[in-house]
Order: structure tokens, then sequence, then C-alpha cells
């Protein structure tokens, strides 16, 4: 569904609130209003509109009051402000500019005209918007290189010095360190070079029609040594079915969702996954019976912005980017992804993908 923009328009004339709403509605935008500056205040921490349609001249406090506020707090200031007055004189036009609008048109105003720049105006809101989440998402990604690749070989070349020393006693202990911190490495490289491919467009979706039930299997047996070191039981309800995916982008999701569902569900805990046609979709569940989620950290899980790592059930450490990379890889193929979890209760990954 196509989002429709929220449009706040601020003005104490019920019959321009009329008008506006009128002419917002037949463009296809969701108008809501305020007939003065306290409520129009109040309407915005309830819920942050997408632009606003300000008068100045308005009982209790005027426009340019309510402006200067917004602009003020950190949390609103980067919505988009467009005075709509009856005052034409340049000084008003050069207050309201300064005080952060985007726009100023006078009244009476050209309907056209008048949605030519709210659609300009939320059109560089949104431009604005993806390059702050690209920023922030840079930011988190050489956070990531930076912090846990050091972590990594700054923990190999300590094992490497202690193994360096004479007389070392232990080395047939130290070894499987340095087998676990090697392997981090290669999963962090790994997921690192993945993901840096899907945000650059150098990694393409190539769907065939794949035999879910084998695929998944597959991924079981992989997975088998890391079920039964922890006693958890890892299987599988599919039954035939068919799916159009990216095999190997298919691959990768399925086995980062039970190694993460394996990762969080304690010994002699059960890991399962199972499917079912629903139309023209294959609905993929994969649920377990692990420590759960936490509800505030539920929304950071697929995001490259939040930071969000936690340690499995007996310690066991992750990268942060593979369920981001399963968010990627699924959205890539024409399907969706999204989680269930109630936390000490077990979580349920649940996935849509074509079936054809």
């Amino acid at each position: 569904m196509t989002h429709k923009p929220l449009v706040l328009i601020v003005d104490d004339n019920s019959q321009n609130i009329k008008v506006f709403g009128m002419i917002l509605k037949k463009h296809g935008m969701n108008p809501a209003a305020a007939n003065n500056g306290l409520r129009a205040l109040e309407f915005v921490k309830r819920k942050k509109p997408d632009l606003i349609l300000l008068d100045i001249m308005m009982p209790e406090i005027d426009g340019f009051e309510v402006c200067k506020r917004l602009k003020q707090d950190t949390e609103f200031s980067d919505i988009p402000i467009i005075f709509l007055s009856a005052k034409t004189e340049k000084d008003d036009v050069i207050a309201g500019l300064e005080l952060g609008a985007v726009d100023y048109v006078t009244k009476p105003f050209n309907e056209k005209e008048l949605m030519t720049r709210i659609n300009t105006h939320l059109e560089l809101k949104a431009t604005k918007d993806e390059l702050k989440q690209s920023n922030a998402s840079k930011d988190k990604f050489f956070s990531i290189i930076a912090h846990d690749l050091g972590n990594v070989f700054n923990g190999l070349i300590g094992l490497s010095n202690i193994l360096l020393e004479k007389d070392v006693k232990n080395v047939n202990e130290l070894m499987p360190l340095v087998k676990k911190s090697s392997e981090k490495g290669y999963n962090l490289l790994k997921n690192l070079l993945e993901w840096s491919r899907v945000q650059t467009g150098r990694i393409k979706s190539m769907p065939i029609q794949l035999d879910l039930k084998s695929l998944v299997y597959q991924n079981i047996s992989i997975l088998g040594s890391q079920a039964s070191s922890k006693q958890v039981t890892l299987f599988s309800e599919i039954e035939n079915t068919m799916v159009f995916s990216d095999e190997q982008m298919l691959n990768t999701v399925i086995r980062n969702l039970l190694s993460n569902a394996l990762k969080f569900t304690p010994r002699e805990g059960m890991v399962k996954i199972s499917a079912q046609k629903e139309g023209k979709w294959v609905d993929i569940l994969i649920s377990d019976t692990g420590i759960g989620i936490r509800p505030e950290d539920i929304d950071k899980l697929f995001r490259i912005d939040e930071s969000h790592s936690t340690r499995g059930t007996e310690n066991e450490e992750g990268t942060g980017l593979g369920l981001i990379l399963c968010k990627e890889f699924i959205e890539i193929n024409g399907g969706t992804i999204r989680v269930e979890s109630e936390y000490g209760k077990g979580s349920r990954f649940y996935i849509r993908l074509p079936s054809s």
C-alpha cells in the first residue's frame, strides 16, 4: 500500500481547514487539522506529520511561535513547515524563512502551485531521510568493522603470543580457541562482504523453483553438530513444497535463522521449521523454545543503524549482521520477514516468499 503523507493543517478558520483538507485528499494525502497553535504542538507530539501547513495570525500563540518551538526541538525540527498566510509583506516572508520554514505561500493561493510546493518539499524530506538512513548505515557498518574485527584480531594475537612462548603445556587447550576466533573473523568478513554487495547493487537475485524440503534438510545437516552439542532438537515438518527464490540467498537466510534459533535456545530445547502454501505464496515459520527477545529489541533486529548483538545461552557471539542480511535477501526476492517473540518464551520468525 502506498504511503499517504500526513499533512497537518494549522488554521483558526474552519472554512480554510475544510478547503485545504479537500484539496489534500483529492491529491492522495491524509489531512489532519488543528485550529490553534497549542493544539498543533500537542498533535505533533502524539503523531509526527510529514509536513505542516501553518497559518501565522492565530490566537494564544501565532504561527511564528509554533514554528520556533518545533525547530528548537530536535525530535520535530526536520518536519517541513510551509507558512500559508494572508500576510504578504516581505518582512513577514523573511521572518518565516529565518525561523526555519521551507516555504511561504500567500493567500489567496493557486491550488496547482500549492500542491507543487507541497510535493516538492515532501520529496526533499524523503530524500533527506534516505540520506540520513544511508549515513547511519555506513556509520554502523564501519563501527562493526572496527569493533568486531578488532576483537577477533586482538584475540588471535593474544593466543598466538601464548603459543610462541617456550614450554607451553596447554597447546591442545588453546588450539580450539584459535579455531573459534578464526571462524568468527571469517564469518564476520563473509557477512560484511555480502551486505556490502547488496548495498552497492553488485548482487542480483536469480530466482528459480526450489524444493524447500531438500534445501532445509541440507541446512539441518550442516547445523547438526551445533544442535547436538547443545542437546537441542532441530527438525523440519516441511513436506513437498516449491518456492520461487534465489537458491544461494535462501540458503543463507535459512541457515542464519536456524543458527540464530539454536544460539538462543537452551539445552534440551527445540527448534522447528515448517511451511505451508497460501495461494501464490509460501509461508515459512521458524520457531524455537529459546529465551525470546525483549520487546524493546524487536524493532532493532533488522536495522543496520541500531546496535544489537546478544550473546547466546552458552555465551555464543554473533556479528549483528546475520538477521539484517536475511531481511535484505528476502526482500530482494519479493518476500517479507517478521518476528514475534515473548521474552522468556521463545521466538517465531515468519517468512513469506512467492511460490512461483
